[in-house]
Protein backbone atom coordinates (compact mmCIF):
# COMPACT_ATOMS: atom_id res chain seq x y z
CA UNK A 1 0.00 0.00 0.00
CA UNK A 2 1.02 3.15 -0.51
CA UNK A 3 0.94 6.18 2.06
CA UNK A 4 0.60 9.56 0.80
CA UNK A 5 -1.23 13.15 1.25
CA UNK A 6 -4.32 14.48 -0.01
CA UNK A 7 -3.79 17.34 -2.18
CA UNK A 8 -3.85 20.74 0.34
CA UNK A 9 -7.08 22.54 0.27
CA UNK A 10 -6.99 26.03 -1.70
CA UNK A 11 -9.08 28.92 -2.28
CA UNK A 12 -12.12 28.40 -5.02
CA UNK A 13 -14.03 30.88 -6.73
CA UNK A 14 -17.49 32.24 -5.24
CA UNK A 15 -20.33 34.98 -5.46
CA UNK A 16 -19.86 37.22 -3.23
CA UNK A 17 -20.75 40.63 -3.09
CA UNK A 18 -17.31 41.55 -1.66
CA UNK A 19 -15.07 40.24 -4.44
CA UNK A 20 -14.82 40.93 -8.06
CA UNK A 21 -16.35 37.97 -10.02
CA UNK A 22 -14.04 35.11 -10.59
CA UNK A 23 -11.55 36.31 -7.59
CA UNK A 24 -10.89 33.73 -4.45
CA UNK A 25 -9.81 35.16 -1.18
CA UNK A 26 -8.72 33.59 2.28
CA UNK A 27 -7.36 35.22 5.37
CA UNK A 28 -3.11 34.64 5.19
CA UNK A 29 -2.14 34.51 9.32
CA UNK A 30 1.52 35.06 9.79
CA UNK A 31 2.77 31.37 10.01
CA UNK A 32 3.19 28.58 7.51
CA UNK A 33 0.26 26.91 5.95
CA UNK A 34 0.81 23.27 6.04
CA UNK A 35 -0.55 19.29 5.86
CA UNK A 36 0.53 17.51 8.92
CA UNK A 37 0.25 13.42 8.67
CA UNK A 38 0.61 10.73 11.38
CA UNK A 39 1.51 6.88 9.76
CA UNK A 40 0.89 4.05 11.32
CA UNK A 41 3.95 2.70 12.48
CA UNK A 42 5.43 6.19 13.54
CA UNK A 43 6.09 8.45 10.82
CA UNK A 44 5.05 11.84 10.72
CA UNK A 45 5.50 14.20 7.55
CA UNK A 46 4.72 18.15 7.90
CA UNK A 47 4.77 19.49 4.42
CA UNK A 48 4.14 22.97 2.62
CA UNK A 49 0.92 23.62 0.41
CA UNK A 50 3.94 23.58 -2.21
CA UNK A 51 4.75 20.27 -1.37
CA UNK A 52 8.47 20.50 0.72
CA UNK A 53 9.03 18.70 3.35
CA UNK A 54 9.13 20.92 6.79
CA UNK A 55 8.99 18.05 9.05
CA UNK A 56 12.88 18.50 10.61
CA UNK A 57 12.03 22.43 10.50
CA UNK A 58 9.75 21.48 13.52
CA UNK A 59 10.94 18.69 15.22
CA UNK A 60 8.63 19.60 18.33
CA UNK A 61 5.45 19.32 16.37
CA UNK A 62 6.74 15.82 14.93
CA UNK A 63 7.35 14.95 18.58
CA UNK A 64 4.04 16.19 19.74
CA UNK A 65 2.21 14.25 16.67
CA UNK A 66 3.45 11.39 17.38
CA UNK A 67 2.30 11.88 21.74
CA UNK A 68 -0.82 12.86 20.88
CA UNK A 69 -2.57 12.05 17.55
CA UNK A 70 -3.69 8.14 16.18
CA UNK A 71 -2.21 6.54 13.38
CA UNK A 72 -3.48 7.51 9.91
CA UNK A 73 -4.49 10.95 11.11
CA UNK A 74 -4.12 14.13 8.57
CA UNK A 75 -4.50 17.60 9.50
CA UNK A 76 -4.43 20.77 6.94
CA UNK A 77 -4.20 24.06 8.68
CA UNK A 78 -1.82 27.11 9.23
CA UNK A 79 0.68 26.99 12.36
Amino acid sequence: MTWSLPEPMLTVAVNSSVLPPGWAAEPKWDGFRAQLAVHTGGRVLLRSRQGTDMTGSFPELRAAALGQLPPDTGLDGVM
